[in-house]
């Protein structure tokens, strides 16, 4: 049984766990082929051992502006969007003739959620509200009226997990339950025939590292880094049907309007190695390893159903508000890298990374308290059924960077860069709202995306006046998925209960202008 309607879940997750190039104008202009190469900041959280590779101490700030191409303006997003990318220095030591010490911070914007989607399509027999009329007729949960009137979804004695906030909102507010008076419930549904979808998303993951680094002999390069991540999203979002009577005439519109937010913060640690295996060669192994991102998060919402319909004894309008704390835990990662420097003119880098998303643990807190010396701590327990849908819906994601740095002259650099990302989505995967968990409770929308591959073509230069450092990158990023409204169910013995949706194809297709000012001292 596969219906849909899932909050904080495995889609959600997913937007949390991944990361997009950025950093220096150097890093992305290079395509983040820098793992190997080293001497850029930005590899403190990919290959800290690049650090080590300093023999100067520096300090970069980096801003640009970034821009969604085709987006429409909705609600309070924007297609162009200013942005503060970067900050950090190094501060290098010599401990011996041919070895230094490092120490380095470096705060950047990992992943920039400014975002606008848009879909519309005709549906023929399907409908959101759908959805909530078929959960307890297929056995998923039963019925129950509370002391305040409101019906509940129930599991035995026990408010069932698989009850979502749209359901509370459609059972309720457009009174699709009915209760004759011998306490006889009925259940409906009204089919829609189009829909339409816009949401606007903003916010970042701010990411803060600290490193020490070194070499030994300049033949080996040694780095770790502990970082600490700072959640900050927000989506606002409209989903219309436009609903039909049984004789398939038009009764008017009902919109879905949600909120949400998710904050917290999170940890990891990064180590990496760099050989140079031939004395008199600069080629360049590196390896890299990062643990989990271990995230406490909270997430909420305030969503709101209005009623334009002319259905008997609806509701206007109704809303719901709820909060969830939770954490959530990445996947480990795995890179490898090549670096060499040809006639001290030119740079070459490339790496791979390895991550598996269908590892990503879902944990539902449990109890807290305090330890024996006073401090707070707060036990969790990994969310079975929610990581059993992760791992059917995602899969491992392979990343692959190839760049280049020209010096045609002492102060002119130039570079270009190719950076691919593996699809994180399986083709079929669904968001699943029977899932009796947490992250089907508080659902507050049904849409899904299923991205494919990510392509990024990058380009800059860089120019040096002494001490001084200005470096200028752009990135064109291009990725397209199927958009859902929600779910599919069919195959049902009654044909009445089938209730599907085509996909609708949207792209994700951005521009990026990027600037670093940067000084060596």
């Amino acid at each position: 049984m596969s219906l849909n309607g899932i909050a904080q879940e495995t889609y959600e997750n997913a937007k949390i766990a991944t990361e997009d190039l950025n950093g220096t104008a150097r890093y992305v202009g290079m395509g983040g082929a820098l793992d190997a190469l080293g001497a850029d900041i930005s590899t403190i959280s990919t290959n800290p051992a690049g650090i080590g590779l300093f023999r100067h101490s520096s300090a970069n700030v980096s801003f640009g502006m970034v821009n969604q191409q085709d987006a429409q303006k909705f609600a309070n997003g924007n297609a162009t969007n200013m942005s503060f990318d970067q900050v950090g220095f190094v501060y290098s030591m010599r401990t011996n003739r041919h070895s230094f010490l490092n120490v380095a911070f470096n705060y950047k914007k990992s992943r920039n959620f400014d975002y606008i989607l848009s879909a519309s399509d005709r549906l023929n027999g399907a409908s959101q509200n759908k959805l909530s009329y078929l959960k307890p007729n297929l056995g998923v949960y039963g019925l129950s009226k509370g002391n305040d009137g409101t019906w509940y979804g129930t599991n035995g004695n026990y408010q069932s997990n698989a009850f979502t906030q749209l359901d509370y909102l459609y059972l309720n507010g457009l009174g699709m339950v009915q209760q004759d008076k011998d306490g006889r419930i009925s259940l409906y549904y009204n089919d829609a025939n189009a829909y339409m979808f816009n949401r606007a998303n903003s916010g970042y993951i701010g990411e803060y590292d600290f490193n020490i680094s070194g070499n030994i002999n300049d033949r080996i390069y040694l780095g770790m880094t502990v970082g600490i991540n700072d959640v900050h999203y927000r989506g606002y979002s409209e989903y219309t049907e436009s609903l039909v009577d049984q004789t398939n005439k038009n009764i008017g519109d009902v919109t879905i309007a949600d909120e949400r937010k998710i904050t917290g913060t999170g940890f990891n640690i990064k180590a990496g190695v760099i050989i140079r295996p031939l004395e008199y060669s600069p080629f360049r192994i590196g390896l890299s390893i990062a643990t989990p991102t271990w995230y406490d998060l909270t997430t909420s919402n305030y969503t709101t159903l209005v009623n334009k319909t002319n259905i008997e004894g609806a509701a206007n309008s109704g809303y719901v508000q709820e909060s969830y704390d939770f954490k959530l835990y990445t996947p480990w990662k795995f890179g490898l890298s090549l670096g060499t420097i040809v006639n001290n003119c030119l740079a070459i880098g490339a790496g791979y990374e390895y991550a598996d998303y269908s590892t990503l643990d879902s944990r539902i807190n449990t109890d807290d308290g305090y330890d024996w010396y006073g401090d707070y701590y707060q036990n969790s327990e990994s969310d079975k059924a929610m990581n059993a849908h992760t791992q059917n819906t995602l899969k491992g994601v392979s990343a692959f960077r190839v760049g280049m740095e020209l010096i045609p002259d002492k102060n002119l650099s130039v570079r270009l860069g190719y950076n691919y990302v593996s699809p994180m989505y399986n083709e079929s995967g669904i968001k699943d709202g029977s899932i009796s968990s947490p992250g089907s409770f508080y659902a507050s929308a049904t849409d899904y995306t299923n991205w494919k591959a990510t392509n990024r073509i990058t380009c800059g230069v860089g120019y040096n006046v002494g001490n001084l450092s200005l470096d200028l990158a752009y990135q064109y990023a291009v990725q397209s998925g199927d958009f859902y409204p929600f779910c599919s169910y069919s195959g049902d013995s009654t044909p009445e209960h089938n209730n599907v949706c085509d996909a609708v194809k949207v792209d994700n297709k951005r521009h990026q202008l990027l600037l670093t000012l940067g000084y060596h001292f």
